[in-house]
């Protein structure tokens, strides 16, 4: 065994704990489809959003842990259920006049509103591929109009019609008494109108494979359950495609606890034994509120890559999936320093210490180096000090205050430079308030700035970080916090701040020393 095996055996990542549960199902003999199946359900009636990332994410990193683990290949196959029926036109799209003639038709045979693929369901599908290619995911797209079309699910599909009443009995006790009077596993694809039916099944023929159902009009209809001409509803689809498929992983929402109690239980109904299941807590917004699609009140992807990395956005994902978190734009800050953190401290520590580092997982035990010589927290600082507009102002204090840096040596740096700036002027600068120093503060700013005026030691961060903290002892600070947070209120507009001796090495003691005058004057309260 490999010294990095043996300590992945024991890491207390949460990554290496699921993975190990596999290979504790599989430490008998190998599983006969020759491979350890993870999956990810994706429903595509609407557009991929930060939780379809932070599942292919997730579930991607125990598939990692998997394989240093275990030499048994694997395989990530994320499912679009395409074959559901259009049951709401979605507000978020153009012509959805002409929508509303689609409802009720399977997702892929719904016209496509943007008139650029075949149907809505193949618009959305390829949507979803761009998303998770732009991210560099290592995955198998798999259609479900596709797979129950080709045969592909017709084996269980018949086993599910021969444990039709079986299945009843799991899937009656949920739901309610008026559901449950209509209520049947098989959805048929109606050969008059294409729509997705929601009707009883009222006989069945295990010989012929099939079912008999009433149209809306009254007729009854013979269909066969498989090559298509059925779906299933998706509690039982979804455990049918673990059992079809000899799905081995699969992670879902807390609010899907219940539906995935029940997809375990008719999978094992179905013969074959249901995946090792995980579930992660969902997200909050900035007021502690469950985000939802339909209210809008969460953060979007586009949102994270607009002010952070994908890289930052992975680490909040990898953080205490079981616990319950903000997504809100203000955690974009801290989760940037924290990923490069976590990149420096790397390559000094040991094997076992690798294995808890977030990075690992991130990049599949192959981190790079971080060449954030300036935290973000400070850049933003930085812009909002200098009211820096572009990128190119940035660098102009960057180069001073670390002069081998550059943006084509510093990708990473230039990056989040370049980010900064954006976040700054979208988030912070529409919130920033000034405020007057009391007579106290200035005099002790009044101080501060003589001393700067007289600073012989250069950029030294941790110099200027004493004398600043000295500055506030010999004017009385009883609490040092109150000295610098009436520096961050007075010249920075924010309750809080940075370290302040890296922030004037950063932007220049000259320029802090101005910036000290132009607050005692009144002008940055103007």
């Amino acid at each position: 065994m490999t010294k990095l095996r043996e300590a992945a055996m024991t890491s207390r990542a949460w990554p290496f704990e699921e993975a190990r549960r596999l290979v504790k199902r599989y430490e008998k003999k190998p599983p006969e489809k020759g491979y350890v199946l993870f999956e990810t359900g994706y429903g595509p009636s609407g557009l991929p959003h930060i939780g379809t990332f932070g599942e292919v994410a997730r579930t991607t990193m125990v598939r990692r842990a998997f394989e240093a683990l275990s030499d048994i290949p694997t395989r990530l196959l994320c499912f679009s259920d395409d074959m559901d029926g259009l049951r709401k036109v979605p507000s978020n799209v153009p012509n959805r006049e002409e929508l509303e003639k689609d409802l009720n038709l399977p997702l892929t045979r719904v016209r496509d509103p943007f008139g650029t693929h075949e149907s809505f369901g193949a618009h959305n599908n390829a949507r979803l591929r761009a998303f998770l290619d732009q991210f560099g995911f290592d995955y198998e797209f798999a259609s479900s109009t596709e797979y129950y079309r080709s045969g592909r699910f017709d084996e269980m599909l018949l086993r599910c019609l021969e444990k039709f009443d079986e299945i009843m009995a799991i899937m009656l006790p949920t739901l309610g008494e008026e559901r449950r009077a209509t209520y049947s596993p098989f959805l048929p694809i109606s050969p008059k109108t294409g729509h997705v039916l929601q009707v009883p099944t009222l006989e069945r023929n295990l010989k012929r494979g099939t079912i008999v159902y009433a149209e809306p009009d009254g007729e009854r209809v013979e269909i066969p359950v498989t090559g298509g001409h059925v779906k299933l509803q998706w509690k039982p689809d979804w455990a049918m495609r673990w059992a079809a498929l000899g799905v081995d992983y699969e992670m879902h929402g807390k609010d899907l606890i219940p539906s995935a109690q029940i997809g375990a239980k008719i999978c094992r109904v179905l013969g074959r034994p249901t995946p090792e299941l995980f579930n992660y807590e969902l997200f909050l917004d900035g007021e502690g509120q469950k985000i939802s699609k339909s209210k809008g009140n969460g953060l979007t992807i586009e949102e994270w890559l607009t002010y952070a990395s994908p890289e930052s956005l992975q680490l909040f994902m990898y953080q205490k999936p079981k616990a319950a978190k903000r997504l809100h734009w203000d955690v974009i800050p801290k989760a940037v320093d924290e990923y490069h953190a976590h990149l420096r401290a790397y390559p000094e520590q040991s094997l076992e210490d690798r294995l808890r580092n977030p990075v690992w997982h991130i990049h599949a035990g192959q981190p790079p180096a971080s060449d954030m010589v300036v935290p973000f927290s400070m850049l933003l600082n930085l812009a909002s000090a200098a009211g820096a507009e572009d990128k190119a102002t940035m660098w102009g204090f960057i180069r001073k205050y670390a002069p081998d840096a550059a943006p084509e040596t510093h990708p990473m740096l230039d990056q989040a430079a370049g980010h900064a700036v954006a976040y700054y002027n979208d988030k912070v600068k529409p919130t920033k308030t000034y405020r007057a120093p009391t007579p106290a503060e200035a005099a002790a700013l009044a101080d501060l700035r003589a001393r700067l005026r007289a600073w012989q030691g250069g950029a030294d961060a941790e110099a200027l970080q004493d004398m600043v903290y000295q500055v506030g002892k010999d004017h009385g600070f009883e609490n040092l916090r109150d000295w610098f947070k009436a520096l961050y209120e007075v010249l920075l507009g924010a309750s809080q701040g940075p370290r302040f001796g890296g922030f004037i090495a950063l932007y220049g003691v000259e320029e802090t020393a101005d910036l000290i005058d132009r607050a005692l004057e009144g002008r940055l309260t103007d």
